[in-house]
């Protein structure tokens, strides 16, 4: 099962003189993540390597390091902590030592790794959209067993009747949460596929 970052987490370390910073955050979609990597990214330092994960999208860059010691190594981090939907960039200051490309290697993807282990993950949940209509006093109890099964309210609409919901719940959860519905509302409150 894959994992996500819940936010924004670094890590820092110093190998042979040259100065390292990694931030690892979560995105959504390939535009956070080039934004992501845009507003982290220091001018001043000798590179800024990075790589990101968002399903079977992936992307990673060297940025001036020699080809393959910077970016691939970071996104085999990714790969390696079963992240997805995640960005790493990793910040090098040269501090006059020449690492070789091993060394660099080790570096970038030892400095990915560090952060990704150290880093707070969630469980990357699959989910299913479904629709369904409740009246006004059920609504509180549904959120209740909505919120007990990690259920997601995407949208409400108040109607005269009562409130239509579109809901993103895991495939597990539908048959018991819609038993649990039935017997709440004795029988009126129907989970539809979307």
């Amino acid at each position: 099962m894959p994992f996500t970052l819940p936010g924004r987490c670094e890590f820092r370390e110093e190998i042979r003189k040259s100065r390292f910073i990694t931030y690892a955050a979560p995105i959504a979609s390939a535009a956070e993540a080039q934004a992501f990597i845009e507003r982290h990214s220091e001018p001043d330092a000798s590179h800024n390597c990075w790589a990101w994960k968002l399903g079977d999208q992936y992307r990673s860059t060297d940025d001036g390091e020699p080809g393959g010691t910077a970016g691939r190594p970071i996104l085999a981090a990714i790969e390696a902590q079963d992240c997805d939907q995640v960005v790493v960039l990793v910040i090098r200051w040269y501090g006059g030592i020449q690492l070789g490309t091993g060394g660099l290697a080790r570096a970038y993807g030892g400095g990915a790794n560090k952060c990704l282990q150290q880093a707070e993950k969630r469980l990357l949940v699959s989910r299913v959209l479904l629709n369904c209509s409740c009246g006004f006093s059920e609504l509180a109890l549904l959120k209740i067993r909505l919120a007990e099964v990690d259920g997601l309210v995407l949208n409400e609409t108040f109607t005269g009747n009562g409130v239509d919901l579109q809901l993103a719940l895991g495939e597990a959860f539908i048959d018991p949460l819609q038993r649990q519905l039935a017997d709440l509302s004795r029988g009126r409150i129907r989970l539809q596929r979307a």
